[in-house]
């Protein structure tokens, strides 16, 4: 026996060819008019509609280039520090004001909101205009931060 003399037991069948005349009528089985009547039909996708209600947001983004830092007011700073203390980056991490950012010791930026009567030592941070005269004004100094 080789491949070629093989046969099937049964005969194949044709498939039925619909919408081609026959004994179906003038509509063959397909309805009046619509997407499922036409040559060719392809059922839109479900994912597409859900894509296409989705708003887009107009213009070209694009990331910040200057990293935005982490602030920490100088109320919360009078309910942490003690007199005489040097405030930087480290020490707010080490009392919890502040964490670090992918393993990375953050920018700090201290603003004014709240009162200052403790004399400290800000340095490595930047510093808003209100939070220096409040600083200043209890009697501490700001050093500037190396960048």
């Amino acid at each position: 026996m080789q491949l070629h003399i093989l046969q099937p037991d049964t005969e194949s069948k044709t498939a039925k060819r619909v919408g081609r005349g026959g004994k179906r009528g003038t509509y063959s089985g397909r309805g009046i008019k619509g997407q499922k009547a036409r040559a060719g039909r392809r059922v839109r996708p479900q994912l597409r509609d859900i894509i296409k209600k989705i708003p887009k947001k107009r213009g070209y983004k694009f990331p910040a280039f200057r990293i935005k830092p982490t602030d920490v007011n100088v109320g919360v700073l009078e309910l942490v520090v003690s007199a005489g203390d040097v405030v930087t980056p480290v020490f707010l991490i080490e009392k919890g004001l502040i964490q670090k950012l992918g393993g990375k010791i953050p920018f700090v930026k201290i603003l004014g909101y709240g009162e200052l009567t403790k004399k400290i030592t800000v340095e490595g941070c930047e510093a808003s205009k209100g939070a220096v005269e409040k600083i200043e004004k209890a009697g501490g100094t700001i050093l500037p931060a190396n960048t």
